[in-house]
C-alpha cells in the first residue's frame, strides 16, 4: 500500500506519464463507448446541444473576418450593379419620354386626318389582368389555364397579350376560369403584317416556344431578317398593331415556290405569370380596327342584258296597186342587232387577223 493517498491530480499525472499506446487505447475505448451510447439511445443528444451552444460564439468569432469581407465585397458589387441599372433605366426612361412625345404628336396628327376624312376615332382597347393557374405539360400542346372566365367578361376567341406582344387567345370558357392557346401551338395561326412594307401573311405555330413559321410567302416576297411583325387586324380576333414577333431567318435555297421563314415571338411565352385580356371597343365592326368603306349615294347601274333579234318590216311596194295583193305589200325581213359581247369578240378576231397579215407581209 502506497504511503501517499491517490487523488485526481495524481491520476492525471499517471495518465500523462503513461505510454502512448496505453493513452491511445484508453482514448479509443472512450470514443467507442460514446459512439455506442449515441447510436443506441439519446443519452448524448442534450450534451451535444450544450456543446454546440457553447461552441457557437467561438465559430462566429472565427468566421467573422471572412464573412465580413464577403459582405463588404457583395455590397460594393451590388451597389455598382444598382448604379449601372439605375443609369440604364434613366436613359431608357428619357428615351421612352421622347417616344411618348412623338406618339402624342402622331396621335394628334392622326386625329386631324380622321377629322378631315370624317372617320371615327379609334379608342384604346380595354384590358384586364389575368393570372396563369396551370400550364399544359405536353411539349406540343401550348395551352394555359387563366383565373378569369366568362363571369369576368372573358369570351372564346378573346386575344391575350403581355408587356411585349401577343400571347394567344382564349379557346374555352369555364365560367370562373378559361383555357387559352398560345401562338406557338401547332394548331394556332394569327394574321400578321410586316411593319416595314405592309406585307400581309399568316404566322403559324411550330410547337417551339421560341419559333413561329411564315409558310405562305412566295420567293419574290419583300421580307428579310429583322422585320417586325404585328397583328393585321384581319379575322376579327386580334386587334391591329400589336407586336407578334421578329423575323430571324429567311431561306429560299430549297427551290420550292415558297420561302422558309422563321420568326421569334415578341412575348416571353416560357416565363408567363400574368397576361392581359383585350376587350375590343364597343360598337366596333366584326373585324376590329378596320372601318367599313363609305358607300356613295349613287343610282343603281343596270347591267347590259342581251337584246333579242328585232324584226323590222321591209316595205316592198310602198304604193299599192290593183295587181299587187295586200299580203305581198309587206315582206318580213329579220334584222339581227348584234350583242355587245359578240361585237367585241368579232372585233378582237378581226384585229388578230390583221396582226397576222402584217407579220406575214414583214416576213
Amino acid at each position: 500500500m502506497s504511503p501517499f493517498p491517490s487523488s485526481a491530480d495524481s491520476e492525471g499525472r499517471a495518465y500523462r506519464n503513461a505510454s502512448p499506446g496505453l493513452r491511445f487505447f484508453l482514448t479509443a475505448s472512450l470514443a467507442l463507448a460514446l459512439m455506442f451510447l449515441d447510436h443506441r439511445g439519446i443519452y448524448l443528444a442534450q450534451v451535444r446541444a450544450y456543446l454546440g451552444a457553447a461552441m457557437y460564439p467561438l465559430q462566429i468569432a472565427i468566421d467573422s473576418p471572412s464573412a465580413g469581407l464577403g459582405w463588404v465585397r457583395e455590397n460594393l458589387a451590388l451597389r455598382a450593379t444598382l448604379q449601372a441599372e439605375n443609369a440604364a433605366l434613366r436613359s431608357q426612361a428619357l428615351s421612352n419620354r421622347a417616344e411618348l412625345q412623338r406618339m402624342a404628336a402622331l396621335q394628334a396628327e392622326n386625329a386631324r386626318f380622321r377629322a378631315l376624312l370624317d372617320s371615327k376615332t379609334r379608342v384604346p382597347n380595354r384590358v384586364v389582368v389575368a393570372e396563369i393557374l396551370a400550364v399544359d405539360m405536353d411539349p406540343l400542346r401550348h395551352r394555359v389555364i387563366l383565373n378569369k372566365g366568362g363571369r369576368e367578361g372573358a369570351s372564346e376567341g378573346q386575344a391575350l397579350i403581355d408587356a411585349l406582344g401577343v400571347v394567344g387567345q382564349i379557346t374555352r370558357d369555364q365560367g370562373d376560369s378559361a383555357e387559352a392557346i398560345l401562338i406557338t401551338d401547332p394548331d394556332h395561326a394569327v394574321p400578321i403584317e410586316v411593319v416595314r412594307n405592309g406585307l400581309r401573311t399568316i404566322a403559324v405555330g411550330t410547337g417551339d416556344l421560341e419559333r413561329l413559321s411564315l409558310p405562305f410567302l412566295t420567293r419574290n416576297a419583300d421580307i428579310k431578317a429583322g422585320d417586325l411583325l404585328v397583328t393585321s387586324g384581319l379575322g376579327g380576333t386580334f386587334p391591329p398593331g400589336y407586336p407578334v414577333g421578329t423575323v430571324t431567318a429567311v431561306d429560299g435555297s430549297s427551290g420550292d415556290a415558297f420561302l422558309e421563314i422563321a420568326a421569334r415571338p415578341a412575348a416571353n411565352l416560357d416565363r408567363l405569370h400574368e397576361v392581359l385580356l383585350v376587350f375590343l371597343q364597343e360598337g366596333s365592326a366584326a373585324t376590329p380596327g378596320l372601318e367599313p368603306a363609305p358607300v356613295l349615294a349613287s343610282p343603281p347601274v343596270e347591267t347590259a342584258t342581251p337584246s333579242p333579234a328585232i324584226e323590222t318590216p321591209t316595205v316592198v311596194n310602198p304604193t299599192p296597186n290593183a295587181d299587187t295583193p295586200p299580203e305581198a305589200m309587206v315582206e318580213p325581213a329579220p334584222v339581227t342587232v348584234p350583242e355587245p359581247q359578240e361585237a367585241q369578240e368579232a372585233q378582237e378576231v378581226q384585229e388578230v387577223q390583221e396582226v397576222q397579215e402584217v407579220q406575214e407581209v414583214q416576213e
